[in-house]
């Protein structure tokens, strides 16, 4: 048993880093360059999915209610992606105007400028992401997996130490987003714009993708 939970463990870790999670962490951290800041949404991303996860399986494992994968959840997400990346966009356009008139480019933040010390709460916009990640994609397999645990409570550890992987795993893709990023706008003019498009326009693409 021991060997499933890390295999849960490890799954977990791994299933953050699917190309549609990537892209709404990636989106949601455009316009912060705080790296603990941006650590904490993916927290809060992989505590949402968690939920989502745990909340399926009390219905499925407890009542017997088996949960379907439906297409439309799938089509959500994509619209959600590209609301993301449209978003990216919008909140690019302030900023290239006052570049482009001279004046001066204010902080990257997303609360204007920022506190001196880190806010330690959870980002609720990006735990509403998990969920519905956790909801449209990931539920129904992991439902399906823990329902072959050799009891109902086994079954809802082992989403437990699955969310934990995801937990884990987005902190870490969500670190690893921010430090080359914010090392490269150190250096290079214009690189973090440069860096925003391409989150905001993939973004886009992949939720564009997902609505085929």
């Amino acid at each position: 048993m021991p060997a499933i939970l890390l295999l849960g463990l490890v799954l977990g870790m791994r299933h953050a880093c699917e190309a549609d999670h990537l892209a709404a962490i990636a989106a949601l951290s455009t316009g912060q360059r705080r790296p603990l800041v941006i650590v904490l949404r993916g927290i809060a991303w992989g505590l949402g999915h968690t939920s989502a996860l745990l909340g399926a399986g009390v219905v499925s494992l407890g009542l017997g209610f088996a949960m379907p994968r439906e297409a439309y959840l799938d089509k959500g997400i994509g619209v959600m992606l590209a609301a993301l990346g449209v978003a990216v966009l919008w909140r690019m356009g302030p900023r290239e105007r006052h570049h482009h008139h001279g004046e001066a480019r204010p902080r990257r933040g997303d609360d204007g400028p920022e506190p001196s010390r880190p806010r330690w709460r959870i980002d609720w916009k990006a735990a509403g992401v998990g969920t519905l990640h956790g909801l449209a994609g990931s539920a129904p397999l992991m439902l399906m997996v823990a329902s072959t645990m050799t009891s109902r409570v086994m079954g809802l550890v082992y989403i437990g130490v699955f969310g934990l992987g995801s937990i884990v795993g987005m902190a870490l893709l969500s670190m690893a987003i921010v430090l080359p990023v914010d090392r490269s706008a150190r250096r290079f003019a214009g690189a973090y714009v440069a860096m925003e498009w391409m989150v905001a326009l993939g973004t886009i693409l992949i939720g564009i993708r997902m609505l085929r």
